[in-house]
């Protein structure tokens, strides 16, 4: 019998995966929610939250849980938008790789709360904490900030921190699935 963590070790295809941001105006402006990752892939780094979608859950139910398991926040299905697709690529350790779709939501519920995984709190959006974060995202998280909706690819460096090419392509009419 093969284990998850099994599965997930000899997986050649890139992990399904999700991020969630939600967006609030804030006493100096807008903010956005993201939180320290304390443990797993990228540990220390502060990321959105997210996480692996499991098998038979869609990308918007995987969105949901992984959001309310990792920050205590709550966000109904309806209320979040598909605004991101992005293949993270890591050359240097394929088995790392990832296909992530991004949903942003502005209605939502709940405080913030630490989890095992992650501790949250909101960040103003225009000083985002880009030294603490993964390189690639101050080169999209901005965008997506600014209500861009984009198919991105980020290869990563061999060290697997820099990057080492990003293409972004504008999504025109809806998003692609």
């Amino acid at each position: 019998m093969t284990s998850s963590a099994d599965a997930s070790v000899n997986r050649t295809q890139p992990q399904p995966v999700v991020l969630v941001l939600l967006l609030r105006e804030g006493p100096t402006g807008r903010e956005v929610l993201l939180g320290r990752k304390l443990t797993g892939f990228g540990a220390g780094n502060v990321v959105a939250p997210g996480g692996k979608i499991e098998p038979g859950e869609s990308p918007v139910q995987a969105a949901v849980r992984e959001l309310a398991e990792e920050t205590g926040m709550r966000v109904a299905a309806g209320d979040l938008a598909h605004r991101a697709n992005i293949a993270f690529r890591f050359p240097a350790s394929p088995r790392s790789d990832m296909d992530c779709r991004v949903f942003v939501a502005t209605v939502f519920g709940g405080q913030p709360a630490a989890s095992g995984e992650l501790d949250a709190r909101w960040y103003p959006a225009q000083a985002l904490p880009v030294r603490d974060m993964w390189q690639d995202a101050e080169r999209w998280l901005p965008l997506l900030l600014d209500g861009q909706r984009f198919t991105a690819t980020v290869q990563m460096a061999p060290d697997n921190l820099g990057v080492a090419n990003l293409r972004v392509q504008q999504w025109n009419g809806d998003a692609p699935a």
